[in-house]
């Protein structure tokens, strides 16, 4: 009961928008939708909304699409300029920052003690689940939304809009919590207490101290981003080599300098502890689906992605546990700096000139994390505007740069206001729940693609899959409530452990794949994907009660946007009633309109297949 967009060809950018200026600031461009043509349009939109939600609950796009149709909103396009050594200096860039300079000092403090180690070891692994899923949507739809994109084709556009919200909400979050944590380590290199470069107020704890420097850097990266992609790669791999000699640094001197007894107690609060810390610096990985967004610009993406997302991220999974043992072995975990882990450490074993060392490699590897940040979310953000979830203005590329400047500056203010304000605790707990949800969402996705095809899965099959589907999801979600409430007790896991296994082994012995993947695909399908899943939802239970009240509140403001705004601009582009188009979405609940979709997906991959071959 799906709908079905219309023909790539029919997305052209209209003449009227030839030799117009970029910078546009008409209602028209930030509302075109008739919906919002008056107070009288958008109140019967209002009243229309339970049949535009149904219709929108089962509208899906195709790959066609998202690679031709979708792109075209943007009136000019990206440029083709990356390679996979782009993509993988650009995997150490978006990920070795504020998570493990900061967060692991954090954690090992409060949570894991020396067993940190452990605790990136277990979200290095769910991670990798999820970077699996991730290149094999990224080759086979090679479009700047990332997730976002491959959740709208699979799962439709209710789904993808959950996705969007909270990608948004990732992408401001997380350049806030960098850009804190940034100044954390400006205050070390010029011997300050962490907090000295900040306004201390009597706001509310966590809120309390004011952060101009983060808003500066902020500010600057995204600039950088705005001018030119290639560019930035380039300041990128500079950046990145110096970071990569400063870690070498860390883990040779700090192994010299490590004392074994330090990591006894080796889990002093536990395995609950251990889990607790894991989910938390899960923010360290978190960077990773930035790559994936730039995949519109890679010039051969069935190549590059995998060598740039799978290489990098292996290397850096190694990396943060060596680094994480270094820390734990210099010093008891009681002694451990919150703020300023690794400079702290250094300076306490004697090497008071390594702490500038480290507090300079640090200061580059978050400001590669944020320059790349400022790329991956400027095109998440454009490609959620092409579909009018947001504004379209935030669509448009600039023509002159080749990059999405409108996207960048509305997540670099926002980001921006949030860091003058807010605590890296306060961040870094509703960042990670945000991050694992997108991730679950996105291996459920991958499931879906592989064993649903409408037209090809027959409706036994279709049912099964559903059916083993919920027994998965509801599985590892009650897995994750029992260790959430009770960890000590065997009892639920006796039932739920195995009924996760069935649901899995019975997509792979009941359910036929209905599709092969093309040129790359996760391996051990379907047991990665649902391995990702059950690790997702286990590491959102080890967060505290805290983490889902504001992970609940920012949802419920998000879907209040969604019901008022979001959800009749996508009708309306849907149906053609913003003259975008020449056609309108058909519903497939007839054979003749099932036959119509089928062919219209024939023919809209095989062009943009040539379009992308041309284009490499």
């Amino acid at each position: 009961m799906a709908s079905v967009e219309t023909s790539q060809e029919q997305y052209a950018p209209k003449p009227a928008a030839e030799g117009r200026s970029y910078w546009r600031w008409h209602k028209d461009d930030f509302f075109p939708e008739p919906s919002f043509a008056s107070w009288g349009a958008y109140r019967s939109a209002l009243a229309a909304t339970p049949a535009r939600f149904r219709d929108r609950f089962t509208g899906r796009s195709t790959d066609a699409i998202e690679l031709g149709a979708m792109r075209r909103r943007s009136e000019n396009e990206m440029s083709r300029c990356l390679t996979w050594w782009d993509l993988t200096w650009f995997g150490f860039g978006s990920v070795i920052g504020a998570g493990i300079f900061v967060l692991t000092g954090q954690e090992a403090h409060d949570h894991a003690g020396p067993a940190i180690v452990l605790s990136y070891v277990v979200s290095g692994l769910s991670a990798m689940l999820s970077v699996f899923c991730y290149t094999e949507f990224a080759v086979e739809i090679p479009v700047a939304g990332g997730s976002f994109a491959y959740l709208r084709v699979e799962l439709g556009d209710v789904a993808a809009f959950i996705a969007a919200a909270n990608l948004i909400l990732e992408s401001i979050i997380g350049t806030a919590a960098v850009a804190r944590s940034w100044t954390s380590y400006l205050a070390s290199l010029i011997n300050k207490p962490s907090s000295a470069l900040r306004i201390h107020t009597s706001l509310l704890e966590g809120y309390n101290e004011l952060d101009p420097v983060a808003v500066v850097v902020i500010a600057v990266t995204a600039t950088t981003a705005m001018l030119s992609a290639k560019g930035t790669s380039r300041i990128n791999w500079v950046a990145s080599a110096v970071h990569v000699v400063v870690i070498v640094f860390v883990i040779v001197v700090g192994f010299v300098h490590a004392k074994p007894r330090n990591l006894t107690p080796f889990m002093p609060h536990g395995v609950p502890g251990v889990f607790r810390a894991a989910a938390i610096v899960y923010f360290a990985y978190g960077g990773f689906d930035s790559i994936a967004t730039m995949a519109e610009e890679t010039k051969n993406p069935s190549r590059d992605i995998p060598l740039g997302l799978l290489g990098s991220m292996s290397v850096i999974t190694v990396i943060y546990c060596l680094m994480a043992l270094v820390l734990s072995m210099m010093q008891p975990s009681t002694a451990i700096d919150r703020s300023a882990a690794f400079s702290v450490a250094f300076s306490n074993v004697g090497m008071h000139w390594a702490q500038y060392v480290v507090a300079l490699g640090a200061l580059k590897g978050m400001t590669t994390v944020m320059l790349v940040g400022a790329l991956g979310q400027a095109r998440y953000t454009t490609h959620i505007a092409r579909s009018h979830i947001i504004p379209p203005v935030f669509a448009l590329v600039h023509p002159r740069t080749g990059t999405p400047v409108n996207a960048t500056i509305l997540i670099a203010v926002c980001s921006a206001c949030i860091a003058f304000f807010s605590s890296l605790d306060v961040l870094s707990s509703l960042l990670s729940i945000s991050t694992l949800f997108i991730f679950m969402m996105m291996a459920t996705a991958l499931l879906v693609r592989r064993y649903y095809v409408r037209g090809v899965t027959t409706r036994t099959h279709a049912l099964r899959f559903l059916v083993f589907m919920v027994v998965i999801i509801v599985s590892s979600a009650g897995i994750a409530a029992s260790w959430g409430s009770a960890p000590e007790r065997w009892e639920g896991y006796v039932v739920l452990v195995p009924a996760w296994v069935l649901g899995t082994l019975g997509i792979q012995l009941m359910v036929p794949a209905a599709r092969a993947p093309k040129v790359w695909g996760v391996p051990l399908v379907p047991w990665l994907p649902s391995l990702s899943i059950a690790t997702n939802l286990f590491l959102m239970g080890s967060l505290g009660s805290q983490a889902f009240i504001r992970f609940g509140i920012c949802t419920a403001i998000m879907l209040i946007y969604y019901v008022l705004v979001g959800l009749h601009a996508t009708y309306d582009v849907a149906h053609d009633e913003c003259g975008e188009d020449e056609g309108i979405e058909h519903s497939d609940n007839t054979a003749e309109a099932a036959g119509e979709k089928a062919t219209v997906k024939t023919a809209d991959v095989e062009k943009a297949s040539a379009g992308d071959d041309s284009g490499r």
